[in-house]
């Protein structure tokens, strides 16, 4: 792949976070849509962005970076713990804060619409345990806390624990080639899925990477040069097709089946279809100023939406209860929750995810910069070394 932006890029991470904030808004207010009203399929968005845009962002840096060296693989943690952890610390003290307020209307929501209650401990932890699993991202790892804040942070911690394996996955890549590495790859995360699940370990979410590892993987393929010959641009999308079909992790109906099917499909077009027309003008649309906004924004829109949605949606049913039908409902609840958490995103973006950027980038240069004077230093005693 020879280009350095891919326009359409900013606008997925948009609609992705928007997807679920609407998936969101619908099960919180009783009307319901059969694709827009599931938020995970949204979240399985956000993977396959994820996914590629880390072998894309790595076949950029291929000519100036050694992913032989650990020192590489140090900032490749440094870049993403900085871009995931300064607002998700805030969010995160935030809605331990307001957990029991939260919970309380959450419970209201729930018994109006005759849904199974939440499990208080969910809303209402604050114990060391569970601040420290969240605060190393360690959560994901144990079902008993990977769903245990008022946030949709399990997410967060299997996003954590893909980049943790990125480096060997771009070892393994380069040794026996994308595709096969994939496919290795794939196996190994169902094994480990299938010796899960037969432990007794039950995820409330799919927060442990090899329920979900496939999805990172075909997103992968989907980024990565297929080498010379257009033939295997399409043994990689029938690669990424197959690993999206692996039938763990999530729902596994019908319905998502396709999604992630027209997901991957789509994903595939957008990137490698630019030469058609509609395919074309749907790109520059995704990647025009209004939606290239919805996906800088879409991080804290993502974190931030159920902390203002939960309470909105409790007041707008204490005040008008079945006097106002679902679609009523959800509209007004729209009308209030959208402007808001937006604006909060906007506001976060500028005061604690630019910053943390910034200051994530000053590490790196703070560690190269001593790891070039300590090998200056130690270069003449190599030479006069017998």
């Amino acid at each position: 792949m020879d280009i350095r932006r891919v326009e359409c890029l900013d606008g997925l991470r948009g609609v992705a976070a928007l997807w679920v904030l609407i998936g969101h808004m619908m099960i919180l207010t009783g009307f319901r849509l059969p694709l827009i009203g599931k938020p995970d399929l949204g979240v399985d968005l956000f993977i396959l962005l994820s996914g590629f845009l880390m072998v894309f962002q790595y076949q950029l840096r291929a000519g100036r970076e050694d992913w032989d060296s650990p020192r590489t693989w140090a900032a490749f943690w440094t870049r993403r713990f900085f871009r995931l952890a300064p607002l998700f610390y805030v969010t995160l003290a935030a809605a331990l804060i307001a957990g029991p307020a939260i919970y309380a209307d959450r419970v209201a929501i729930d018994s109006f619409l005759g849904q199974s209650l939440q499990p208080p401990e969910r809303y209402n932890d604050a114990g060391f345990a569970n601040i420290a699993l969240h605060l190393s991202f360690l959560f994901g790892l144990l079902p008993e806390y990977a769903f245990r804040t008022p946030l949709p942070d399990w997410s967060l911690g299997l996003e954590m624990q893909f980049y943790a394996l990125f480096p060997l996955l771009v070892l393994l890549a380069r040794r026996v080639g994308w595709v096969p590495a994939a496919f290795v790859a794939a196996a190994g995360g169902v094994a480990i899925a299938l010796i899960a699940a037969a432990a007794g370990l039950d995820y409330p979410m799919p927060s442990f990477l090899p329920l979900k590892l496939q999805l990172f993987l075909a997103a992968m393929l989907i980024a990565a040069d297929p080498g010379k010959g257009r033939r295997r641009i399409w043994i990689h999308l029938g690669a990424a097709m197959l690993l999206a079909a692996i039938p763990i992790g999530g729902d596994q109906d019908l319905l998502h089946f396709a999604a992630r099917a027209l997901l991957v499909l789509g994903f595939f077009g957008l990137v490698h279809g630019r030469s058609l027309g509609a395919i074309d003008a749907m790109s520059r649309l995704l990647g025009s100023r209004p939606f290239y906004w919805l996906g800088e924004l879409s991080y804290g829109t993502y974190l931030i939406h159920l902390l203002i949605l939960q309470p909105v949606a409790a007041a707008v049913i204490g005040a008008f209860g079945t006097g106002l039908g679902a679609v009523g409902r959800f509209a007004l609840t729209g009308v209030i929750v959208v402007p808001v958490t937006y604006a909060l995103a906007w506001l976060c973006y500028r005061l604690v995810e630019l910053p943390g950027q910034r200051l994530g980038k000053a590490a790196i240069r703070r560690f190269e910069g001593r790891t070039a004077l300590a090998a200056q230093q130690t270069a003449p005693e190599k030479i006069a070394a017998p």
